[in-house]
């Protein structure tokens, strides 16, 4: 999965570089930015000093030392003051020059704090939207593994409106699962098979195995290019938008009967930006459905129905339900 947010400490994360949310001197100080001073050692300090400091914005680039990561990118992000001071510019572009100084040193996998959201004050769900629209405009030119690092969950949080009208969604779909009405048209759905022996009845007429395995639909793989090819898009596209890894693309694309996790499965159907007939049409090839009283389930159903198709916004939202993201 190139892009993923998880819940970890950053000094620990096994990557080759790591974002520090530094100040300007790039001395050390509170937060994320004292606790990757403490784990590199001194090392990262005298190398620091000889820096000279970073402007608000810009990136610098330095030894891991001690940590896990090869690397340490330092940037500075904006002091929140309201947002008339240029901060969302000055904080696009912390995460812009981060992710191109990792281009320009071959760094294959990097992991972000949320810049700025801690003592600058800058508003979370702001700074979450900025991370995640850059992210996915570098992604789209780049082959990269991002990591987005939250400490605890009080530090990501999906913004409330947004949030509330997703709960609200799935609470309601949940009720609707355990209704009267809800049971009553699954009995008299299933009335409808009739008795026992009627199926085997409809198999018989249908003709000998033979004849039913011929008739089978195209599979998974097959029904994807087929819509790939069909709403003139290109593979490239595709996958990155689906936040799936070329490689694995790849597997899929070159095996016809390769069945892909579901989360995959529905990456790519939000790839291309299907209906929710479609969707659920695709990834039934690949043996998979959407149930109404599965939380993650409702999620994706949920921006489906309202034509919302930004995998990274999905992903925030399932991470903030608790649920597995998009694109494994």
């Amino acid at each position: 999965m190139p892009f993923q947010i998880i819940r970890a400490d950053i000094t620990k994360i096994q990557v080759e570089a790591i974002v520090n949310a530094a100040n300007e001197s790039l001395l050390g100080g509170s937060g994320v930015d004292g606790a990757i001073h403490r784990a590199a050692g001194p090392g990262l300090l005298e190398e620091c000093r000889g820096l000279k400091g970073c402007r608000t914005g810009e990136a610098k680039i330095t030894g891991g030392y001690r940590l896990p990561a090869k690397y340490v990118i330092h940037t500075v992000g904006p002091v929140y003051e309201g947002g008339g001071a240029r901060e969302e510019e000055l904080l696009r572009s912390c995460y812009r020059q981060s992710l191109e100084l990792a281009r320009a040193h071959g760094i294959g996998s990097i992991a972000f704090p949320l810049v700025s959201s801690g003592a600058y004050g800058y508003p979370k769900d702001q700074a979450i939207r900025t991370a995640l629209s850059v992210f996915s405009e570098f992604l789209m030119s780049c082959e990269m593994d991002i990591f987005l690092v939250v400490y605890d969950k009080t530090a990501y949080t999906l913004s409330e409106k947004l949030f509330h009208s997703v709960k609200a969604y799935i609470d309601e779909s949940l009720v609707v699962e355990k209704s009267l009405d809800y049971q009553k048209e699954r009995l008299i759905s299933l009335a409808k098979l009739g008795p026992l022996e009627e199926p085997k009845a409809v198999y018989q007429a249908a003709g000998d195995l033979d004849t039913v395995v011929s008739t089978l639909e195209s599979t998974f793989s097959q029904r994807l290019f087929e819509l790939i090819d069909q709403k003139g898009r290109e593979d490239v596209e595709i996958y990155k938008r689906a936040n799936v890894d070329r490689k694995l693309f790849s597997k899929i694309k070159c095996n016809p009967d390769y069945k892909p996790g579901k989360a995959t499965a529905l990456a790519l159907a939000i790839a291309l930006e299907l209906s929710l007939e479609e969707t659920i049409d695709l990834i039934g090839r690949a043996g998979y459905a959407l149930s109404r009283s599965r939380k993650f389930d409702r999620i994706i159903e949920y921006f489906i129905t309202r034509g919302q198709y930004d995998i990274f916004l999905i992903n925030n939202a399932l991470f903030d339900f608790d649920q597995p993201q998009l694109g494994v």
